[in-house]
């Protein structure tokens, strides 16, 4: 289930929002309608984005509750990048699809970074027959540190990458291990210096607060050393525990337990307020920029409800008013595909207002909602429409409500913001589980 208040103790359940409604209410029969939206052409002014699923790792870390897979040979792993290749191609010969031009292109997983220099610039080239991102406003790459050397961060570079994502979560080597990260402290350091040497528009570093066997001093010596690197951003997550990870499947074991929500966010505060103390500046629930004008294609126009295709196993993606997820299996999703079919899982049709709660609910999350935006994109007055809630979380000090109809999220709402957003929910979404 979802928790809804996290005041206390990490207890077994989603945390984060990450869309709505919540997966568990997607569903195989939706699929027909689905793939009757990809045969309809698109509305012109609707940014769209691809997402391809990098599902392989070094290690599984106890915390993932992503489709991954840690024994895949180099042959394997060439027939899923061959598949993912032909899938994107495939969604080329919907009409929906076929001439618009991707806005933004995130390579996530997984580990993207777990690729070869080879298998890398064999998938770009692959892709770049049937599409091109010579014109998108962002590519983002997510990275392992300890995959990483200079050869393949020129790689990376030379595909396009504009924004390098290293997930860092602790500068601890005890921590790390404890936790099942593969990389150590050291390369960190030393991916970090050959990615700034090439230049990359944005380089973000990911911290996780509340890992288990964190301690106060460690969070305050990570924060120290991730500012000692002057990354373009920083993001902070708080450690929560999903339903199927290796800690929530085998109990937590070494050394402690995960933090409970008070200390977490009593971290994340402090990580943001030294930040912010050395000239950043806070973007969203989760991030800080040191540039203020520093633009998150990827996230602002999915929230703001851009088309997106899901690609690879388990991936979700959204089109023209569906959400879409393809087959979590890795074997049905390569024979899907070779067999010349689209490896779609299941799917939901939204309704108009589930439209609007899906952006109010994710916009919220970057700390200012605009009313102008819902009244002309929905013709929603938001305050009317959620007002016994706002009123609540007002008189809480997790927002404020101003003249024009706008809602500004408080730091304090911020350290808690996904707790904050179940209450916005459909009476019928609420309290279910969200995987």
């Amino acid at each position: 289930m979802t928790t809804s208040q996290p005041d206390d103790s990490t207890e077994v359940g989603s945390y984060f929002i990450s869309n709505y409604p919540p997966f568990s209410f997607w569903s195989p029969e939706k699929l027909p309608k689905a793939y009757e939206a990809l045969e309809t052409e698109s509305a012109k002014d609707v940014p769209i984005g691809l997402y391809l699923h990098i599902p392989f790792c070094r290690k599984r870390c106890k915390f993932c509750y992503f489709r991954v897979y840690t024994d895949k040979n180099s042959k394997q792993i060439e027939r899923y990048v061959n598949a993912l290749a032909r899938e994107i191609e495939m969604y080329q010969e919907f009409p929906g699809i076929a001439g618009r031009p991707f806005k933004f292109v995130y390579f996530g997983g997984g580990t993207p970074s777990y690729l070869s220099s080879k298998q890398l610039r064999a998938l770009v080239a692959s892709l770049r027959e049937s599409i091109g991102w010579d014109c998108a406003e962002e590519v983002t790459f997510e990275c392992e540190p300890g995959t990483l050397n200079q050869g393949k961060l020129e790689a990376i570079r030379e595909i396009g990458v504009t924004r390098l994502s290293l997930g860092v979560e602790n500068f601890n080597d005890d921590i790390l291990e404890e936790n099942g990260r593969a990389h150590r402290t050291p390369e960190c350091f030393e991916a970090y210096k050959w990615a700034s040497d090439l230049n990359f528009d944005q380089i973000n570093i990911d911290l996780i607060a509340g890992m288990v066997g964190e301690t106060e001093s460690n969070w305050k010596d990570s924060v120290s050393k991730a500012l000692e690197l002057q990354p373009d951003c920083l993001t902070v997550y708080q450690m929560e525990l999903p339903f199927n990870t290796i800690y929530s499947k085998e109990g937590l074991g070494g050394t402690g337990a995960v933090a409970d929500w008070e200390t977490k966010r009593r971290w994340a505060e402090y990580a943001f307020s030294e930040f912010v103390k050395a000239g950043y500046h806070q973007s969203s629930a989760y991030t800080v920029v040191r540039d203020p004008d520093t633009r998150f294609v990827y996230r602002d126009a999915l929230w703001e409800g851009a088309d997106m295709l899901g690609t690879g196993v388990a991936s979700f993606g959204h089109f023209q008013g569906f959400h879409m997820q393809n087959v979590d299996g890795i074997e049905t999703y390569n024979d899907m595909i070779e067999a010349g079919n689209l490896p779609l899982g299941r799917s939901y049709e939204l309704e108009p207002r589930e439209m609007m709660i899906r952006e109010f609910v994710l916009q919220l999350k970057k700390g200012r909602v605009e009313g102008a935006y819902f009244r002309d994109k929905f013709g929603a007055d938001v305050c009317a429409e959620f007002q016994e809630q706002l009123n609540n979380h007002r008189d809480n000090g997790f927002l404020e409500i101003t003249e024009t109809g706008d809602i500004q999220v408080t730091s304090s709402g911020l350290l808690r913001v996904d707790s904050l957003l179940e209450p916005f929910f459909e009476d019928r979404h609420r309290g279910a589980r969200y995987t």
